[in-house]
């Protein structure tokens, strides 16, 4: 019998080595989580905590709602973590509807309470939909905010970074020229917004490093655990959900455990493939779930316990 081409295909790929084999365990990661809105949700994101906190992470973020909206929250959250773990905290912090005094006094309270890392974003008007328009008296753009937080305390800084294009953006090349102004400005490194191929992250560093950017971009991990939030989320982003990966997700609306697995599954495979083309830092934003962040992890070869003593060393 003559094989063809796709069944030879197929037969290379059975026969190659398990995907997941024997890794080093040299991945580096960091976790997202967002301030809670009740009792039940406090309590399910201290247990996500938790349960990557032996993972040894490099940092976890709080996020900060629309126009401020969770200041309070994002402040609680993010210094009890300072407080009660053994984590590094990360703020996030926008310019929307806040004055330079504001975010001084906002940044001043986050080095007092031990913070010394803040995610610095333009962040997103209160109202969907409507367009960022700077406070008379605030920054007018995520690289001012950069550089006024350098001015205040020696922050460590990270910024988004958005490989499909930030929705705003007039071009590709003009989003890559706003992310150098915001390393120049003093930003340490930055965190991509999520994605779901991975040649869209790598066509995107080399165009970071084309223009200059040295900086360490760190690809933004999303596990896809609700289908329709992500594809909410995607629509506002500019984020492309390629059709391949719908596909996958059909029938299973009804079925959580096993959309658990599929989202499990193609989020590792993600991270293996970006783990091959050498990146060794990896985002995960958690939603405030840990289940499929830590089986990622785990299949990436983390191990609890054993990274956190790598990260002690």
């Amino acid at each position: 019998m003559t094989m063809s081409f796709h069944d030879l295909e197929e037969a290379r790929r059975a026969l190659d080595a398990p995907l997941f084999a024997d890794l080093a365990g040299d991945a580096q990661v960091s976790f997202e989580f967002f301030p809670p809105k009740s009792e039940k949700m406090e309590g399910q994101l201290w247990e996500a905590i938790k349960t990557l906190e032996p993972l040894g992470p490099r940092f976890v973020s709080v996020t900060y709602g629309a126009g401020g909206s969770t200041r309070e929250r994002t402040h609680a959250t993010v210094a009890r973590i300072q407080r009660e773990t053994s984590l590094a905290a990360a703020a996030h912090l926008t310019c929307v509807e806040a004055t330079k005094a504001e975010i001084a006094e906002i940044a001043d309270a986050y080095w007092a309470a031990g913070v010394r890392h803040i995610v610095a974003l333009r962040g997103d008007p209160p109202v969907a939909g409507a367009s960022f328009a700077p406070h008379p008296e605030g920054y007018a753009s995520a690289a001012d905010l950069v550089a006024g937080l350098k001015k205040l305390h020696p922050f460590e800084i990270s910024v988004a970074a958005y490989p499909e294009c930030h929705p705003e953006a007039v071009s590709a090349a003009a989003d890559i020229d706003n992310l150098k102004r915001k390393i120049d400005a003093g930003a340490t490194r930055a965190i991509s917004q999520f994605f779901f191929t991975p040649e869209c992250f790598f066509r995107f560093r080399d165009a970071a490093a084309a223009a200059g950017i040295e900086a360490e971009i760190v690809p933004g991990i999303l596990p896809v655990s609700n289908v329709a939030q992500t594809r909410k989320f995607a629509a506002m982003c500019g984020a492309e959900i390629p059709a391949w990966m719908d596909r996958l997700f059909e029938g299973l609306d009804d079925h959580p455990p096993a959309r658990q697995l599929v989202a499990a599954t193609i989020a590792a495979e993600l991270c293996r493939r970006l783990y091959a083309g050498g990146v060794r830092h990896f985002h995960f934003y958690t939603l405030n779930r840990a289940e499929l962040s830590f089986a990622i992890c785990h299949l990436l070869g983390l191990r609890a316990g054993t990274a956190a003593a790598k990260a002690a060393a």
